[in-house]
């Protein structure tokens, strides 16, 4: 109710606004256009009776100023016909309102307003239709900001739009800018040599609505920044934490490097059963969280995307909200540090961009389906059915 009250009201402020500039404007053209009749009038007058008015309207304004009675101001249609009547004459003899200086700032105002009309700065808009679904994927995914809005449709149904147009029609309450990033040149190097060979783990809690403590266990891979595992437990153990990394890395692996923290649960033991696996154990140190960041981001995104926005009753219960979650993160959410892309990018995505970058194709239409109850939306291309 509160945002339907603020869009009415926005959408009033700005027809009052509109009503306004109409009425002024139609006012300023009346004023020009009897201005107009009355010059074509006195062209068609004999000069000796038009001189004679003149001089008789000169006389009149000499005694205005004798008295030394200030001119009330110039409004704006008096500007525009002083200016354009100044084309027929030499002004600078008559003029006695305003100083010369002032009346030739008209004549440039003049000119400005005209070269604005004509040159019409700034990007045409886009269709409306899109703007109507950027502020719906916007008011749809409170939690999206420009750049994963972008993303979307550039992804999923091939429309080029930057991220400064979808902050344009994004409406004011819902923008957000680009988050800022901690560089780390070490890690992103790292990162980039070795990142088809790496996969991290880490835990996180999550408090249910009868608070009790479980704990998420999730396993990625770098390179694809794709969720390999993930499952939910009120007890873990260095037993149990085996077994889940047995099921996520399969025998025929190609992977070198695990990281993994300090926590208690990764036992020297742990980490022997690991070589066994074929990966070598890299442990980050000591209250440095950004060793390991992809993975500190992952349950970072986790939280404020799912966690954040819904209260697990059961441990069943968590363990299929972040399993639809996942899917969802690896099939359906564009990363910007994949360029952007998608994990597990599925075979309906389009393969290229669209023939106009703002135009929905003529046989295509948008399909939305919800996540989580609709926590997240996911959007896609589909085929008109005849």
């Amino acid at each position: 109710m509160t945002i339907l009250a603020e869009r009415d009201t926005i959408v009033l402020t700005r027809c009052t606004d509109l009503l306004r500039t109409v009425l002024q404007l139609t006012r300023t053209l009346l004023t020009l256009l009897d201005d107009g009749l009355c010059f074509l009038g006195l062209c068609l007058r004999p000069s000796p009776g038009l001189a004679a008015e003149n001089l008789f309207l000169r006389k009149q304004l000499a005694l205005y100023q004798e008295r030394q009675q200030a001119p009330r101001r110039a409004t704006k249609a008096t500007r525009l016909a002083l200016v354009w009547l100044s084309r027929w004459f030499d002004w600078r003899q008559v003029l006695t309102i305003v100083q010369p200086k002032t009346f030739l700032q008209w004549h440039r105002q003049g000119f400005r307003l005209f070269w604005r009309w004509k040159s019409q700065p700034g990007r045409p808009p886009i269709p409306t239709d899109l703007q109507a679904l950027i502020r719906r994927m916007a008011h749809d995914n409170p939690t999206w900001g420009q750049e994963r809005i972008a993303n979307e449709l550039l992804l999923k149904l091939g429309l080029r739009v930057s991220p400064r147009t979808v902050r344009k029609y994004m409406p004011r309450s819902l923008e957000r800018g680009p988050g800022t990033r901690v560089p780390s040149q070490r890690w992103a190097t790292f990162v980039r040599n070795h990142a088809q060979a790496i996969v991290a783990c880490d835990f996180c809690v999550v408090v249910t609505a009868t608070f009790r403590l479980l704990y998420v266990f999730v396993v990625m891979e770098h390179a694809t920044r794709r969720i390999t595992h993930i499952n939910v437990t009120a007890h873990p153990t260095a037993s149990w934490t085996l077994q889940q990394l047995r099921e996520a890395i399969p025998a025929d692996h190609g992977y070198r490097f695990l990281i993994h923290d300090r926590d208690s649960i990764f036992s020297h033991q742990l980490d022997q059963d690991i070589r066994h696996l074929g990966l070598r154990v890299l442990k980050t140190p000591v209250r440095t969280p950004q060793a390991n960041a992809l993975c500190e981001r992952l349950i970072g995104t986790l939280r404020r995307a799912c966690l954040d926005f819904m209260i697990p009753l059961t441990e069943h219960h968590l363990r299929r909200i972040i399993q639809i979650w996942a899917l969802h993160y690896n099939r359906g959410r564009p990363h910007m540090a994949l360029g952007p892309g998608i994990p597990q990018p599925s075979a309906s995505l389009p393969v290229a961009l669209q023939a106009h970058r703002h135009r929905l194709p003529a046989h295509g239409r948008v399909v939305t389906r919800p996540i989580l109850g609709g926590l997240h939306h996911d959007y896609r291309l589909e085929e008109h059915v005849a």
